[in-house]
Formats: structure tokens, sequence, C-alpha cells
């Protein structure tokens, strides 16, 4: 919906890929991949002008002609598969992706960069990207999509131990932490309740000793993912400002979902013994290269704080996410209460851009295009 800006039953994507029976009969807007019978977000700007760049997570087609070079981007270093190692193992999280899938320019890669790390590579990739390609008359589209913090929770030093000992008082704690934050800063009302807790979450003062501290290293690794996405952002900004487009670029950035309350045996197929023997989830190895380790529906619900449950639900917690957009045009500071979809991004950047979406005659590839979502009509 994000890069079509329609509805994703229309675009391919009725459900992800990995839940398709492979036996059953393809019904439009089930593919498994975003289809022909959208324009991406990508081949819009590349028509208007603009240099298009992508690293990060795909997950809208991993087959040749169906890769994010195929779709508009000028340059792409993308994971094409929904999620994976951190690190440069490239071990998956699904037996089907296992090993994950990467792809530099449509090609795919066999191994990545003895020093990989997700966050920090992919904005190291789309500062290559723009820095080397850049036409200072000419504008750019940079997509930089964060795997980060998608489990498996994986974070260097020294985000790995910054979080240490922070999250031991458990699950509720951290939710009354922040329902109280939220009201000191005017989110929510005074007396606003705190937000139920999902009924099949287990409670924390019921886990063995053992459980809690597995529990709260989870949660540790994942505030130090996050930190650690937030840091090389804060890079990405510092570029822009670097090559004199900091007051001449639009940015956004948003969050695709809410909390996962899934942990990683609970993937289709994970429990799979061979599968299983790849990875060292110790205690002691929790966050490092070889683990496998999502930290579970206790912090998903934690995590949304004053939001109802997490994401695979419709809860607040489940759709309701982070959007911000500066930019030339943007009024500093301002907040708005009005519904937003993520398919009212690409209309959001048109209109900012002037780029058009193309008519069915006006398509290089001769495709039947279906209009843009329009809410207004």
């Amino acid at each position: 919906m994000l890069m079509s800006g329609n509805d994703n039953h229309v675009a391919g994507l009725g459900t992800m890929a990995e839940l398709l029976d492979p036996e059953a009969e393809v019904q439009p807007g089930y593919e498994g991949y975003l289809n022909d019978r959208v324009a991406t977000m990508a081949e819009v700007l590349r028509d208007a002008g603009y240099s298009t760049y992508m690293a990060g997570k795909w997950h809208l087609g991993h087959h040749e002609g169906q890769r994010p070079y195929d779709r508009g981007f000028d340059e792409t270093f993308a994971l094409l598969v929904g999620g994976g190692s951190h690190w440069a193992d490239m071990l998956g999280i699904l037996p089907r992706d296992d090993p994950a899938e990467y792809a530099r320019n449509g090609q795919v890669l066999e191994e990545l960069p003895a020093d990989f790390y997700s966050s920090r590579s992919y904005t190291d990739y789309l500062m290559d990207f723009i820095r080397s390609g850049r036409d200072e008359d000419k504008p750019f589209f940079a997509y930089l999509a964060f795997t980060a913090p998608h489990d498996p929770v994986h974070a260097p030093e020294p985000w790995l131990s910054m979080y240490e000992g922070e999250y031991n008082d458990g699950y509720d704690a951290l939710e009354v932490k922040r329902w109280e934050r939220a009201k000191e800063l005017g989110l929510i009302d005074e007396d606003a309740p705190l937000a139920a807790g999902f009924p099949s979450t287990r409670k924390w003062d019921e886990l063995s000793t053992e459980d809690q501290q597995s529990e709260a290293r989870g949660m540790e690794v994942y505030a130090g993912m996050i930190t650690n996405l937030d840091y090389h952002f804060g890079r990405m900004m510092s570029f822009l400002g670097d090559i004199g487009e900091a007051e001449n670029t639009v940015v956004i950035f948003l969050s695709d979902n809410g909390a996962n309350p899934w942990y990683s045996e609970e993937y289709p197929g994970a429990t799979d013994p061979d599968f299983v023997a790849k990875f060292d989830n110790r205690y002691e190895n929790i966050g490092h290269p070889g683990s496998n380790v999502a930290y579970g529906p206790g912090w998903a619900d934690a995590s949304s704080g004053l939001l109802d449950y997490f994401k695979n639900t419709p809860g607040e917690g489940g759709i309701r996410v982070p959007f911000i957009i500066s930019g030339p045009g943007i009024e500093a500071g301002g907040q708005t209460g009005a519904f937003a979809y993520v398919w009212d991004v690409l209309p959001t950047v048109m209109e900012l851009t002037g780029a058009t979406y193309p008519a069915d005659k006006e398509q290089p590839r001769g495709r039947s295009m279906m209009p843009l979502l329009n809410r207004g009509n």
C-alpha cells in the first residue's frame, strides 16, 4: 500500500506470499508480489525526473522481474524476504526463506560483507548511492527501509548492553511507565484508563526466575536495536546536511505496524529440528550472531503503552503507528488528529512533488493500471 497508493488486495499482497497456498489457483490481488496493475512510488517519481534509490527490506516479490530494481529504482540493495538475521550470516527466520535472500540491482547475492549489520549497512549503501549517482540538477527519491527492530533481536555494542537491567521489573511495570509518561506529555487525558492487556499474555510474576531473565534480555536487545536505528537515521539526516539538501528534502518516517507478539518458534515451520539446530539461543548469546529470538506478546503488549494490543490484531496497538513528515511546505511542530492510512502516502508525495500517476496509455510497459485510491470520491 505504501509503494502503490492502493489496497494490498488490489496490489498483489492480499496476504503475504509465505502464507499463500502454493497449490491454490492464483486470484487477482493474491499473486504474492507487487503486481503490474499498480505503479510503484519509484516508477511514478522516476517518470517525474527523479533519481531513485532504495536500501533495506522489500518483501514485495523475490523472483526475477519482481525485485525493486525491476520496479523503478535506479540503485538498490535489498533484503527480498520478510525478515532474517541482521548480521552477515544470512540466516532466515523461516525455513523456506533460509538463507535470507538479498539482491543488489536485481542480482541475488551469494554472501554479504563480513562486517554487515542491517541498520548501519542499509544507511551506508543509501548514502553511497546518493553520493555517487547524484546529479545536483536532478531531484532524488531515497527509500531507507530498515529491517530493525523486526526480530530476531540483534544489536552491536555499545547498544547491546545499553539497557542492561532496565526491564527487570517486567511487562506491567513498563506499560504503566509509558502510560504515565503519555499523560505527562499531554498525549492522553489525566483520567485516561490503562490499556487492557491481551487476555492470553502470561503474567510476569508467574514466570520462573530463569524465564524472567531471558524475557528481560530480549527486551533489552530490542530497545538497543531501536536506539541503534535512531542513531543511523540521525546519520542519514546529517548526510543530507553535508550535501546541502537538508532544507530541500521532504522526509517521511513511519512504522509499518505495531509490536510483534510472536516468539520465533511460532513462525511457520520454525520448529523443524534441522532449522532449530542452526541457532544458539542460550541466554548469553541473545542479540549476538547465531541467535534467533523474538521478544513475545508480553513485551509487545507493554511496548504498545497507552494503546490496546499489538500486531495481528485490529487494536490501536496493532494499526496505529508513528508517522512524522518534515521538510519544505510542512508546518514545523504541527500535529494532526486526522485519520490517515498508508495508501495516502503516495498521493501526498505526488502533491508535494508535482508527479502524476500514469494513465493506461502512458505506461511504457503497456500495463492496464488500477487507479489510485481516493477517499474523497
